[in-house]
């Protein structure tokens, strides 16, 4: 390997082909969408009935928490929609107490970037998502240019608190049906893209055969792609299991879940071994509400310490996760003041549409945050009409303004799945809907304010992207490379061990799982990044294919018998 320093990977072109592509809505695409109805309805009606539909952007504050955590057990979503709930209610407070004690747009720009930049800097560290930050920057924004009084901030955020209480119970109602919900669901995916790769395997295999025998490759050369999509199993299969670990006591439905998200991790290792079909039919069972699918458990206790062992290392600090995010919380902060500021020169009266739209577009890299970018752009624009469309039917009265408000929710949250730009379409007229809680607007001059900040926010918030680079993009491949190396050797020294200990090879299996979805998810951010060291794919690569064959020999290292159980 050269010694020489690699060179700065040069700005590439940025992609517009498939960007608008419309995908498969998420599998649970209703059940965001129908919370924020229940959610936004209840307080908005109530206030309808109170004749104090102004105060509706306050309850909207806590309202909105209803989007979070739907993808998290009950058990972790009661804490991580807590946490939201506090979150946004001291985001609003500082919004409000600023907007209270200043009226001076330059001061309140600034103060709303650097809440966008902790919103940012916060939500990633956390993982909390969808829909991310963006909502916590609209709210804590709008606020922060609602007229106000020092006086008036403890009602305002008990309104908010209240409605986030409620949005709390929303999201945890399901949980009283079906209890298992979301890790059932985490289980299975996983069985479903370990069956497909399985099936994949053999076509793969029987093209590979057939290549090398008219000798265009060896045939046991990894086949094109094959490499990324095992990569792609191995994130679903740690996904469930990290669905599992974070619930509480072991139950004996969870337990059957382990065994199943096993049996995925089996079908990884040996997918010629594997019958598709069994996997799938566990995968159907398992969408229902009946019992979870008994399988025959994969040793003979089935303890699975390993589960235990991954559950007592804990997480890594918050201060450690924050670090690596620093450049990203730059952007946006920059980006976000930025766009504000073009907004004001211009005369626009509601420059926080544009440190919205900035705060929108920051995603891992700058490849992504131009996708994001165009998507935000037509999007709006289309929404911007949507809205001229439905103005007049809103302004027939305060209950129709209210209920096109829950129609575009639910549109929303049930189109942007599919791409981000289909929900913005319903976004756009829903955040114009909000600003006429106070009383009717004229909706050429909002259309017209709309279009600009969108315009503003997407070129200079883009801008503010090319100008901060993450120069840390490379080192966290390193460390990724360093991590996954180091818990390719450590398991692969237990799998030589005459008699490991209890639950070590399970533990030591599953960290190098986590820590190759860790490398693969590290090395597609970087490859985004712009005037950094070049990507070590060769490296990247050569890792991944060594650390899955680890993962196979812990695999059958375990117990050679459970391929037996998965091919009945």
């Amino acid at each position: 390997m050269s010694s020489a320093a690699p060179s700065p990977t040069p700005a590439r072109r940025l992609p517009l082909a498939g960007v608008l592509r419309v995908g498969r809505p998420s599998d649970i695409w209703f059940k965001p969408a129908l919370s924020v109805v229940v959610a936004v309805g209840v307080p908005n009606l109530t206030l309808l009935a109170l004749g104090r539909l102004d105060l509706a952007m306050y309850t909207m504050a806590g309202s909105l928490c209803a989007l979070y955590a739907h993808n998290l057990p009950y058990a972790a979503r009661a804490r991580a929609l807590a946490w939201v709930v506090l979150g946004m209610l001291a985001a609003v407070a500082v919004a409000l107490v600023t907007a209270s004690l200043t009226s001076s747009a330059v001061v309140l720009v600034a103060v709303g970037a650097l809440l966008a930049a902790a919103q940012k800097a916060l939500c990633d560290a956390t993982r909390i998502g969808p829909p991310g930050p963006v909502i916590f920057a609209f709210i804590s924004s709008a606020s922060l240019f609602t007229p106000q009084t020092l006086g008036q901030v403890p009602g305002h955020l008990a309104l908010a608190a209240v409605a986030g209480a409620w949005a709390w119970l929303v999201g945890m109602a399901p949980g009283l049906v079906r209890p298992h919900g979301p890790e059932r669901r985490a289980t299975a995916r996983a069985l479903n893209a370990a069956a497909a790769y399985a099936e994949m395997s053999v076509e793969k295999s029987a093209d590979a055969s057939a290549a090398a025998s008219a000798g265009a490759y060896p045939a046991d050369s990894p086949s094109p792609g094959r490499e990324r999509a095992r990569a792609a199993v191995h994130a679903a299969v740690h996904a469930a299991w990290q669905s599992l670990l974070a619930t509480g006591a072991r139950s004996e439905p969870r337990r059957a879940l382990e065994r199943l998200v096993v049996r995925a991790e089996v079908a990884l290792a040996a997918p010629a071994d594997t019958d598709p079909g069994r996997l799938y039919s566990w995968a159907r069972d398992l969408r229902g509400t009946g019992p979870v699918p008994s399988v025959e458990p994969a040793s003979a206790t089935d303890e699975l310490l390993g589960v235990e062992a991954e559950r007592a290392a804990g997480r890594r600090p918050l201060a450690d996760r924050l670090g690596p995010l620093l450049p990203l919380a730059l952007r946006t902060a920059l980006g976000c003041a930025l766009a504000g500021y073009v907004s004001l020169a211009l005369g626009v009266g509601r420059p926080y549409w544009a440190l919205v739209t900035a705060a929108s577009l920051y995603q891992a890299n700058i490849t992504l945050t131009w996708s994001r970018g165009v998507q935000r752009v037509v999007g709006n624009l289309v929404g911007v009409l949507l809205f001229a469309a439905v103005a007049p039917l809103a302004h027939l009265g305060p209950a129709a303004l209210v209920l096109c408000c829950l129609a575009f929710n639910f549109g929303a949250e049930a189109l942007i799945s599919r791409n981000y730009w289909l929900g913005s379409i319903c976004v756009t007229p829903m955040a114009l809907l909000i600003t006429e809680f106070t009383g009717f607007q004229r909706p050429g001059e909002l259309m017209t304010d709309r279009i600009v900040d969108t315009v503003v926010g997407a070129l200079v918030g883009f801008a503010a992207a090319v100008a901060v680079t993450n120069r840390r993009a490379g080192d966290r491949i390193e460390n990724a490379l360093d991590t996954v190396e180091r818990a390719r050797e450590h398991t692969a020294r237990l799998i030589a061990a005459e008699r490991p200990a209890p639950g070590a090879l399970e533990a030591a299996r599953r960290r190098l799982a986590a820590a190759l979805v860790e490398l693969r998810a590290t090395a597609d951010a970087a490859a985004g990044e712009w005037w950094q060291r070049a990507v070590p794919t060769e490296r990247v690569l050569l890792a991944e294919r060594a650390g899955h064959r680890t993962l196979a020999t812990a695999v059958r290292r375990q117990g050679l018998h459970v391929l037996e159980g998965i091919r009945e």
